[in-house]
């Protein structure tokens, strides 16, 4: 049974962003769907990493979507060319279908970071795990144990066990 869940884990300046682009790109161009980058779905830690990923993404795209015949190939085209099997011409045509679907939908172009994405999760499911539709993550500590003084002082009094 094959699985379509890799991690890559590697140091910094490795090329982990070059290997994902390519991989990310490898799946969407090897559909003749120009809707499939809907059912990707890319986590990595920060921010930086998850808009980096996505500018890259979304500038191959353009850029393949963009060549004239006579223009010279990047290395990426090249081995894209070579792992899907497919010619330059159908790569340039898929480039395009995919990027303008992306540019009119680009919510579902799923490009996250860990925490945004479990927050996406936690709150689909916020009904079914007992919390309040308008629950709000609060990252500050110092307002997170404010605020629960708050709470506790304004019981004093009529909470006699405090």
């Amino acid at each position: 049974m094959s699985s379509n869940f890799v991690v890559y884990n590697a140091s910094a300046g490795s090329g982990k962003t070059y290997t994902i682009v390519k991989e990310y790109l490898k799946i969407v161009l090897s559909s003749s769907s120009p809707f499939g980058y809907q059912n990707i779905l890319a986590i990595t830690f920060t921010n930086k990493a998850a808009a980096e990923m996505k500018d890259r993404i979304f500038n191959q795209l353009y850029e393949f979507g963009n060549l004239q015949e006579n223009d010279k190939s990047s290395d990426l085209l090249v081995d894209l060319i070579k792992e899907l099997g497919l010619s330059k011409e159908i790569i340039v045509e898929r480039s395009k279908k995919v990027y303008s679907n992306i540019l009119h939908d680009y919510s579902k172009f799923n490009i996250s970071t860990i925490d945004k994405f479990t927050h996406k999760l936690i709150r689909t499911f916020s009904f079914d795990l007992g919390l309040p539709l308008n629950f709000d993550v609060e990252m500050n500590i110092n307002t997170v144990l404010s605020d629960a003084v708050d709470v506790l002082v304004s019981k004093v009094g009529v909470n006699k066990e405090l």
